[in-house]
């Protein structure tokens, strides 16, 4: 089964950009919305293996229910028919870039602080695929596209699954094999994962970018499976110059074995990074050099003990208790200092504690990390709740409880109010409504910006809808425009002019201009057989492109009438013979001509200068 050049009647594959485990990727056209898309297409050879057609399929849903800046946009999914069967396809957005892996191999380690921005962007766009459900499950360098205008696009979710089905192990697919290199500890031993293995993942893509090479390597995909379970990685500044002892501290952080002991989310992650970018101390533990370690052991060593002089030895005294009045005595005094303390401390409570107290700055339209990292670095304990805003991008912060400039206690908790941008809905299917009854109904839904786009259709759907963008059943922001295609009819151009063509370089220009029922008519001509001669309906008119254009082919049987006027009968038939005619010859009766055409041809039949069959009847009069 090979792959098809057209799908669904819309999208024309083009070259191809790139191939995966399972798939290969198209730069196509989208005929109806006339844009460039890339189409990922499930290898024909794996079409027919149930295995890879479901795990094909759900990549599209989970990427799909992804809408990020940071993660590579799905527009659609479909399949093609093909004679052995469906042929699953998934179209996204087309990101004219390069992969990280690529950058690496041509130009080497990228510069720390460039390093620093592509991974918080990469840490954004896996923080919102983790808090809506999804674990990627295979971040690699060749799974981080920048774009020409220096964006980052995270993409191929291929292996990604929900994080309720997580207790299903990676290293159950072949995926692993080809992606040794980044695989965390867990994923190894074939135990189950979560966010923290995706963590473990991008410190691995961003080792590899500071250094030029991954934190393991080996002879086999086990023998590094094993390294990423039982060895450290060497910090990335004994593998490259220039990399800051609080990077180190980030990417070993990141890179931990056990998944307690590294950042819990993305979003972490992301705030120690900006913390490194903007010149502070990362929250992650301090990598110690072995400089630092013999500066410890030797400090330690010199210095002296403490002293450890004996107590003073004091006189023992002997309470008078003659009468009871000592002990009532130090009863009473031990009472009073007692209320006393309970006083001091409710007074310190109630007058003197606001000292204690910290006012909650505004984080409003931040991006998360970025709070984060400011309230944890004010003392503050913090958590997160996603909600949907349709004025506040996703991963920015919509607001704190307690509020902007509220006075707390240091150390209390904050929460953060996450926007995970706006609320999603699913696009209804409004296909063969009316304009107005399909915005009427997208409305119901929860929709409220719309546009028309014409678009060639069967007469049928004149002036009926024939889909959307989104397209329906997926889900998409109340926020975003929905674009209503509606059948214009049937499109249709004008006949090319195919004449003097042979037969196949006809029709496939027919075809180029959207003529596809193309048939044959032999018909009497001049001209050498197997030449298209004209078409019905004739050259430059103008029909609908699912009109039936007829090529009509010359049989190539005919000669050019010479003029034979004036010519005597024995000088007329030989001429008719040298032209390749082999009919019979029709001598009419003469004609009254004077005199002085006597014996001379003065009508023909057929005229001069059209054509005539090679074996057809000819008719001459002469003149008398």
């Amino acid at each position: 089964m090979t792959t098809p050049q057209h799908l669904s009647d819309r999208y024309e594959l083009g070259e191809i950009l790139g191939f995966g485990g399972m798939s290969e990727v198209h730069l196509a056209r989208d005929v109806r919305l006339h844009r460039d898309v890339a189409v990922k297409v499930l290898r024909a050879d794996l079409a027919r293996d149930p295995s890879f057609y479901l795990r094909f399929r759900r990549e599209a849903q989970n990427a799909a229910a992804l809408n990020h800046p940071s993660i590579v946009a799905v527009y659609d999914t479909g399949e093609a028919e093909t004679p052995t069967g469906p042929l699953p396809y998934i179209v996204m957005e087309y990101v004219d870039g390069v992969t990280l892996r690529d950058i690496v191999h041509t130009d080497g380690p990228l510069p720390p602080r460039r390093a620093i921005e592509i991974i918080a962007d990469a840490c954004q766009a896996l923080n919102f695929s983790h808090q809506n459900g999804i674990i990627h499950r295979d971040v690699k360098p060749a799974n981080i596209m920048i774009s020409n205008t220096n964006a980052v696009k995270v993409m191929d979710f291929g292996i990604a699954r929900a994080i309720a089905d997580s207790g299903n192990s990676v290293t159950q697919t072949a995926a692993v094999i080809g992606t040794a290199q980044y695989l965390s500890p867990e994923q190894a031993r074939g135990d189950s994962v979560d966010a923290r293995s995706d963590v473990y993942s991008l410190g691995c893509v961003l080792y590899e970018i500071l250094t030029g090479e991954p934190p393991f390597t080996g002879d086999s995909p086990v023998a590094v499976a094993y390294q990423h379970v039982r060895e450290d990685p060497i910090p990335p500044s004994q593998r490259h110059e220039g990399i800051s002892a609080d990077l180190d501290a980030v990417v070993l952080k990141a890179l931990a074995k056990n998944p307690d002991n590294r950042y819990q989310t993305a979003a972490e992650m992301r705030a120690d990074l900006v913390r490194v970018h903007n010149g502070e101390p990362p929250e992650a533990p301090k990598v110690l050099t072995d400089a630092d370690r013999s500066g410890l052991i030797a400090s330690g060593a010199n210095q002296p003990g403490p002293r450890t002089d004996p107590l003073p030895r004091q006189p023992l005294r002997r309470i008078d208790d003659g009468d009871g009045g000592g002990v009532g005595r130090w009863i009473v005094a031990v009472a009073a200092l007692a209320v006393l303390t309970i006083v001091v401390v409710i007074a310190f409570n109630t007058f003197g504690g606001t000292t204690r107290d910290v006012q909650v700055p505004d984080m409003r339209g931040q991006v998360s990390a970025d709070a984060i990292a400011a309230l944890q670095n004010r003392g503050f304990k913090t958590r997160t709740l996603q909600k949907p805003d349709s004025t506040i991008p996703p991963d920015h912060v919509i607001s704190t409880d307690p509020g902007a400039n509220a006075s707390v206690g240091a150390g209390d908790e904050i929460t953060i109010n996450v926007s995970t941008g706006p609320e999603q809905r699913e696009v209804p299917d409004v296909s063969s409504l009316s304009y107005s009854d399909a915005v009427s109904k997208l409305k119901a839904a929860g929709f409220s910006k719309f546009k028309q786009a014409n678009s060639p259709s069967s007469p049928e759907l004149l002036g009926k809808v024939i889909g959307t963008n989104p397209p329906a059943n997926q889900t998409s922001a109340i926020t975003n425009v929905i674009t209503v295609i509606v059948g214009s009819g049937p499109e249709t151009k004008q006949v090319p002019d195919v004449a003097g063509q042979t037969v196949d370089v006809a029709q496939k220009n027919l075809t180029v201009y959207g003529f596809t029922k193309v048939t044959q008519a032999q018909v009497d001509s001049t001209r050498p057989a197997g030449e298209v001669i004209g078409t019905n309906p004739p050259k430059g008119q103008t029909v609908p492109v699912d009109s039936v254009i007829e090529l009509q082919v010359s049989k190539g049987n005919q000669f050019v009438m010479p003029d034979l006027s004036g010519m005597f009968w024995t000088d007329a038939e030989p001429r008719l013979r040298a032209l390749g005619w082999t009919g019979v010859l029709d001598k009419g009766p003469d004609v009254d001509a004077g005199g002085s055409q006597s014996h001379r041809v003065v009508y023909q039949n057929p005229p001069a200068g059209t054509g005539c069959n090679r074996d057809g009847i000819i008719t001459l009069k002469f003149g008398q």
